[in-house]
């Protein structure tokens, strides 16, 4: 990578960079009936070796959790991803870093269609929901404008005066919060308005934590709100997301060198959260920021339109069969999620869920 792609790389991954592990062996699945064959490959672990973790394996303890929520809260991302590998190399994690993957080759929009797919649907979101609750929030505004100046509350240089001085202050909004007030207020009115906003953000974050989980990559902390993220960093135009421990991705920023498997994780992570409203709700509104920064990525490490379409057709069908295949440990886990569960306490969901799962 050129000096220039390093530095366009550098900027476009601020908040989603993972890191990987890789996959071999293969097992013969039909993801969905009707359709092609895909096989699937599972993490590196030997047949006598999975046996072995089986037979030794534990639940997770309270006190496992306590020294990973620990060291991920002190900020030693290091320590924290050896002590996560150490618990799944001795059975007690079984499925961080294990999950099966399909083939890494070219993939045709044909292939994606017969497997129940249409990346177009997903791959373009669109906030209709915040949008619709914007207008509502301005319409109500001028509605109530109106019934002052109709009930003599208001004359006519009050309206004025009240429009310039709202006009005013969203301008310094987007001067100095980049519309970060703007982005609370709604964010808010979001949840009050809506029924299914708050759901909808609390399985497209879980989306981004299932997959890099079950890929290798530590999850670190996440925020379901505006809210949330204001009061945890008191940085305003910060959005719902989720974190990770991603040291190791950096360093291969750094040096210049991002290796395949390190990009393949972090193309399935950063579509995991569009992919998933794709899957429960028909379209994806949220994640428009995550498909822009994956773009730029693919362009400042200096792909070809026809090489970044089959980085994302695969990331596509990975990560959709992933999702299809674990819908009720998603569940779970996006629940833990907004109750506020920490991240720890996250990790044990999935694995209690995946307990007696030997198709990871």
């Amino acid at each position: 990578m050129m000096p220039t792609q390093l530095s366009a790389a550098r900027a476009a991954f601020a908040s989603l960079s993972p890191t990987s592990r890789s996959h071999s062996a293969a097992t013969q699945v039909n993801l969905f009936p009707g359709t092609t064959q895909l096989r699937l490959r599972r993490a590196p672990f030997t047949a006598r070796r999975q046996s072995l973790i089986r037979a030794q394996a534990t639940q997770i303890t309270s006190s496992d959790l306590k020294q990973l929520e620990t060291l991920i809260e002190k900020n030693s991302e290091d320590d924290a991803v050896t002590l996560a590998a150490s618990l799944r190399d001795s059975g007690i994690l079984r499925a961080y870093g294990t999950g099966s993957q399909v083939p890494k080759r070219s993939y045709t929009l044909e292939e994606l269609r017969l497997n129940k797919i249409e990346p177009k649907n997903f791959l373009s979101p669109e906030d209709t929901t915040l949008n619709g609750i914007r207008n509502i929030l301005q319409g109500s505004f001028l509605a109530g404008l109106s019934a002052g100046y109709f009930t003599n509350t208001l004359n006519v240089s009050e309206l004025v005066q009240w429009g310039i001085i709202i006009a005013f202050l969203l301008t310094v909004d987007q001067i100095a919060n980049a519309g970060g007030i703007e982005a609370l207020i709604v964010d808010g009115a979001g949840r009050i308005i809506s029924p299914t906003y708050g759901k909808r953000v609390a399985l497209h974050e879980s989306g981004h934590f299932l997959i890099a989980y079950l890929l290798g990559l530590l999850p670190k902390g996440y925020h379901l709100s505006s809210w949330d993220a204001f009061r945890a960093q008191r940085v305003l135009n910060v959005q719902a997301g989720t974190t990770f421990c991603d040291g190791a991705f950096q360093k291969e920023v750094a040096s210049g060198k991002l290796s395949s498997s390190s990009l393949d994780v972090y193309s399935c992570v950063a579509l995991a959260g569009v992919a998933t409203e794709w899957l429960r709700f028909g379209r994806a509104e949220g994640g428009l920021a995550d498909v822009q920064q994956l773009d730029r990525l693919l362009r400042a490490l200096g792909f070809t339109q026809a090489k970044a379409d089959d980085q994302v057709r695969w990331a596509v069908l990975n990560v959709v069969s992933i999702l299809r295949r674990h819908e009720k440990v998603q569940d779970r886990l996006a629940d833990a999620m907004s109750r506020g569960e920490t991240v720890a306490e996250c990790m044990a969901v999935i694995e209690k869920a995946m307990e007696n799962n030997d198709n990871i």
